[in-house]
């Protein structure tokens, strides 16, 4: 279970990376693969399974709604008459207005499950109060103090990491390091266009997937030089 505080301590920026990619591309498939499109409607850490190869499955469809294609990408102005979806922290502000859930919605639970994973704080951590939340938090930090909002366990392992990455030596390439961080930034950057409160300017999901991969081709050119 990626909710787990276990899973999250030993996991580096490319397990997590990987399991962000899983869980895009596993909504992009029940968005727009599926003979009717279908939202989750509460994705969460808790919802996220891993395998043995630390492969994430999107777990828990109890809450799911099937759309006409009409609702598909944005929800309508009208009531919704299933009530309340989802979970605190995760589920989208239109939620609160009675709007009809959209794939949208996911995206924008994706975008906060994102920032939670790189940056070790739920969206109900007691520090995010009034306008403060996990989404601002992030936006106002990046890109320059990333390193100050980074989940410390992640950072220290990443070090740890690179300390012994060239042939047993104890420095570290700085070169790497930067272009780490400039990886991390576009990952959390990505977070931010997920979780924004208008569903009309979040991410499609076929983009975040795309972004995210590229991402991970960065990293992996990073770790083979």
């Amino acid at each position: 279970m990626l909710g787990s505080d276990e899973e999250r301590r030993t996991l580096n920026v490319q397990q997590r990376l990987n399991i962000a990619i899983d869980v895009a591309c596993a909504l992009e498939y029940l968005h727009h693969h599926c003979e009717t499109s279908i939202v989750h409607c509460d994705l969460k850490p808790s919802n996220v399974l891993l395998d043995e190869e630390m492969t994430g499955h999107i777990s828990d469809f109890g809450l799911v709604k099937f759309l006409s294609n009409e609702w598909l990408d944005y929800p309508t102005n009208q009531s919704s008459s299933i009530g309340v979806r989802g979970t605190i922290g995760y589920c989208p502000p239109e939620y609160g207005v009675g709007s009809e859930v959209s794939t949208s919605s996911d995206i924008f639970s994706f975008g906060i499950l994102l920032l939670e994973m790189f940056i070790g704080k739920r969206p109900t951590d007691d520090m995010f109060k009034g306008d403060l939340t996990l989404h601002n938090f992030v936006k106002i930090a990046l890109p320059e103090r990333v390193t100050e909002i980074i989940d410390f366990k992640l950072l220290q392992m990443q070090l740890n990491e690179d300390a012994t990455s060239t042939h047993g030596h104890s420095f570290r390439n700085r070169r790497n390091d930067e272009l780490i961080i400039e990886c991390l930034i576009s990952i959390l950057e990505i977070g931010i266009f997920c979780s924004v409160e208008s569903p009309q300017q979040r991410m499609n999901i076929g983009d975040v997937f795309a972004q995210l991969s590229s991402i991970r081709n960065k990293l992996l050119r990073i770790q083979f030089h």
